[in-house]
């Protein structure tokens, strides 16, 4: 039974890190839509995905807002994986 909770934390771990990823790579794109968020430094910088989640100086054109509300989803996605992991745990999972 141990060995089935290591392989299943360890498969839930890389859906977790998948997801966090794909949400990242949507924040960027979001960014570079944005005429508030664009980096015009030129040097890398982190996501501004506490911005593109809130709606924070984002593009409001449709394709920018459906961007958008796939990062949410996924961030959201994460969020459920998080709670079941830890209900998971609560009940003697492991």
């Amino acid at each position: 039974m141990n060995g089935l909770f290591f392989v299943v934390s360890g498969l839930w771990a890389v859906a977790m890190l998948v997801l966090f990823v794909q949400a990242i790579r949507l924040s960027y794109r979001i960014e570079a839509r944005s005429d508030g968020l664009r980096n015009r430094s030129g040097l890398p910088r982190y996501a501004a995905m506490p911005f593109t989640a809130t709606n924070y100086k984002v593009a409001r054109d449709a394709e920018t807002q459906a961007l958008r509300r796939r990062m949410l989803a996924y961030l959201a996605l994460v969020a459920i994986g998080f709670v079941l992991m830890a209900g998971w745990l609560a009940t003697g999972g492991s």
